[in-house]
């Protein structure tokens, strides 16, 4: 037994024995395993520190290229015309009143003594004006003295000068603007322009040690993690301005703890590179403060502006607080939607000052007490014409690409009249108001209409649909509709081209039958469905006879009409089928006016321009558009055909014109599709071209011609604008004959029932009466 013990008890030292060699064996095992572990997380941390290195070089990398670079992405300005004013010109106090306000100046019932401000006493304005950079130069501030006597100025006097002047300028409203995708706007404003005020609250709100952090300030970031946890919410920020600044510019709304990674590691590296006034210039030309409709206000330069109608250098210590308590949340206390909230933030803002010691307990107390003192600029124009801002985006992109468009800060100037364009859209209005028995709520009526000057082809003002402010489908330069009896005088100048006729020609105004090329006839009639018999060519188009121009264009061929067309400004290929002639081919509004413009210009092919002029944000001048005139019709021609048009306002379709506005003198033409689906007309004074068409998308009837319709828009504009009459002269080889209406008769101008036409010079007279001179065509 003894034995086995001691058997066992080898046995158990033997497995002993063997156990220590295993267990020195397993510790060096673990002691390595140990050191390639620290080996690989040394390795980690080196690869991640690597990679942190160069990923904070590309972030530096990032910051540098930017913010060294071209910081924002400056929409383009657009502006009206410039008012130019002058001792003799027709205006009346009403419009300038009109453009003083629509340019944000504001009426004293004292002597004025800002810019921007302007006193009103019956017929004579005192205004300090604001100096503008024109492209021939600074016009600077002036107090200037302007007196009206029956709607006409009379005298233009300087304050600042001692002298009556001859001409001077109001500088051009904004219309609009060119913005980039997200529909930022700012106006830019240097660190030594922003009030003190301003500055110190900023600061005291946002950022208290903004002078002593180096971009991420973790003092700032315990302090709101326990005062946020004190209010069970969110009630204080720990973000410096440095990381609101990175946040807005370069990163997104986007809460993630990646972004905060990045927020922080940017903040501390633009620290590194810039002192803190860039900074803090930069945060507060960048930082979201509203939105004016479709337009985001960046910036307190903007914001100023937009919410108290002041630059920002002017802001006093209650406006300065306001935007301040903005930051925390634009929408949030938005004083048109809360201003409950704003008031209770302001306050809060000014406690906070008060609390740091920048204003007074009694400047608190009397400041908390006072109201918001809102009082808004003029809005924003990026929705406001969006139909004309079309335009020069579309001439715009001939010159320029749309980047330059959207972030160089240009400055556009175009030819809009404000004042024509206002009475255009109340015209618009108006109209549709009349014709709401027309309207179908599933398929609305439409209005769109050009007005230019009949001397330069300025666009003066465009509307692209029935509501002014509708920047959707434009239709004034993109609907294209069949434009009926429009097109007649064009196959009429062509008559008068091809030799083969004169204003006093018999045409024939009886049934015709054609034959097309699928071989079905057409048979047009006339809009009161009767023939006329043998009339003359000026009456034809005067009564806008179906029957008598297809005759009339089928003899003098679609080849000459296709012609004519294309040297009135029509680019686009015209069919050459017999429907045709009665105004198939399918214009836009725009397209109609560059027709017109022609005929209004006496044969000499205008471009209708929207833009004058580019200059950079600086002031340099980078594009004029200086009118283009190629004369590609005889003006003689063109004078006869315009004789007729003038009589189709006084006796033919549109004599509707003669009787609403008998002292205005105009040429133009009604037209009216098949079905009454299209109401048009084109007309024109001596000083503007005019035209509207109505209609509806899905082309159903409307009900109206173009007399019942599109010419009351016409008439309603014209007669508000003051525009001039028109007066018609040619060279000594036509001469002006009246005509009794419907014959071939020149009479006295002080007989009855009489029309005007320039006839050839070498007309016979073949006998006179008392009343009667019988012509006859050569």
């Amino acid at each position: 037994m003894p034995k086995r013990r001691t058997r066992a008890t080898k046995t158990k030292r033997s497995k002993t024995s063997k156990r220590k060699p295993r267990s020195k064996v397993r510790r060096r095992k673990n002691k390595t395993n140990r050191r390639i572990t620290v080996r690989r997380i040394a390795v980690a941390l080196s690869v991640l520190l690597v990679i942190f290195i160069a990923y904070s070089f590309y972030l530096d990398f990032k910051i540098r290229t930017k913010f060294e670079g071209k910081r924002w992405a400056l929409p383009a300005k657009v502006y009206a015309r410039p008012l130019e004013l002058y001792a003799g010109l027709a205006l009346t106090p009403a419009k300038l009143l009109y453009e003083l306000r629509l340019l944000g100046y504001k009426q004293t019932y004292n002597f004025p003594q800002q810019e921007g401000v302007f006193m009103q006493e019956h017929d004579e304005f005192i205004l300090v004006t604001r100096p503008f950079l024109f492209s021939d130069g600074l016009q600077s501030s002036a107090v200037i003295k302007i007196r009206f006597s029956d709607h006409v100025i009379e005298e233009i006097y300087n304050f600042s000068e001692e002298q009556s002047v001859d001409l001077m300028r109001l500088e051009p409203a904004v219309i609009g603007g060119i913005y980039p995708a997200h529909n930022e706007d700012r106006v830019l404003v240097k660190l030594e322009d922003v009030p003190d005020n301003l500055k110190q609250a900023i600061i005291a709100v946002e950022d208290r040690n903004f002078y002593i952090h180096h971009g991420v300030d973790l003092r700032a970031i315990a302090r709101a993690l326990y005062s946020n946890v004190r209010a069970g919410g969110t009630v204080q920020g720990g973000s410096t301005l440095t990381q609101q600044l990175i946040k807005n510019y370069f990163l997104t709304n986007k809460r993630s703890l990646w972004r905060k990674i990045n927020e922080a590691i940017m903040s501390v590296l633009i620290e590194l590179h810039y002192d803190k006034n860039e900074i803090l210039e930069a945060y507060i030309n960048e930082i979201y403060l509203g939105q004016d409709r479709q337009r985001a206000i960046h910036g307190f330069g903007l914001a100023s502006q937009y919410y108290f109608n002041k630059n920002v250098s002017d802001l006093n210590l209650n406006e300065a607080v306001v935007l301040v308590a903005l930051i925390r949340g634009p929408s949030y206390y938005d004083p048109n939607r809360h201003p409950k909230r704003l008031l209770k933030r302001r306050n809060l803002v000014f406690k906070i000052l008060e609390q740091q010691d920048i204003i007074s307990a009694r400047t608190q107390l009397r400041s908390s007490s006072s109201p918001l003192g809102i009082n808004y600029g003029k809005p924003g124009f990026s929705t406001a014409n969006p139909g004309y801002i079309h335009l020069v985006k579309r001439q715009l992109r001939q010159y320029y690409r749309d980047s330059d468009l959207t972030s160089e800060g240009l400055k556009i100037f175009t030819n809009m009249d404000p004042w024509v364009q206002k009475e255009l859209a109340s015209s618009i209005s108006r109209q549709l108001r009349r014709s709401k028995r027309f309207d179908d709520k599933r398929d609305p009526l439409q209005i769109a209409a050009i007005i230019s000057d009949t001397n330069t082809g300025s666009v003066l003002a465009l509307q692209g649909g029935r509501k002014a402010s509708y920047a959707g489908f434009n239709r004034a330069i993109d609907a294209r509709r069949p434009i009926g009896s429009l097109i007649k005088p064009a196959i009429y100048l062509s008559a008068l081209r091809s030799q083969k006729y004169s204003v006093l020609s018999m045409l024939s105004d009886k049934t015709i039958r054609v034959r097309g090329p699928n071989n079905k006839t057409w048979q047009p009639d006339n809009y009161d469905e009767r023939e006329h018999g043998d009339v003359p060519f000026y009456y034809a188009l005067t009564k806008s006879f179906n029957l008598a121009t297809v005759r009339l264009g089928l003899d003098v061929g679609y080849e000459l009409i296709a012609k004519t067309l294309n040297d009135l400004g029509i680019k686009r290929p015209v069919p050459a089928y017999p429907s045709m002639l009665l105004g198939s081919l399918e214009l836009t509004p725009l397209e109609v006016a560059t027709m017109y413009q022609t005929f209004a210009s006496s044969g000499f092919r205008t471009p209708l321009l929207a833009i004058r002029g580019v200059m950079t944000g600086e002031g340099d001048v980078l594009s004029r558009f200086p009118v283009n005139v190629v004369q590609t019709i005889n003006s003689e021609n063109v004078v006869r055909i315009n004789s007729i048009l003038q009589n189709v306002a006084k006796t033919g379709t549109a004599k509707k014109l003669a009787v609403t506005l008998p002292s205005l003198h105009a040429a133009g033409k009604t037209g009216t599709t098949n079905d009454l689906r299209d109401s048009w007309f084109a007309g024109f004074t001596g000083g503007q071209l005019g035209v509207v068409w109505m209609g509806a998308d899905k082309n159903r009837s409307t009900g109206l011609t173009g007399a019942s319709g599109a010419l009351n828009v016409w008439l309603d504009t014209m007669k508000n604008i003051d525009t001039p009459s028109l007066s018609l002269s040619a060279d000594d080889s036509i001469i002006p004959y009246t005509i009794v209406d419907g014959g071939v008769i020149a009479v006295p101008e002080d007989c009855d029932n009489v029309v005007e036409l320039f006839v050839s010079k070498n007309t016979k007279v073949m006998s006179q009466d008392t009343c009667a001179i019988e012509l006859e065509a050569n």
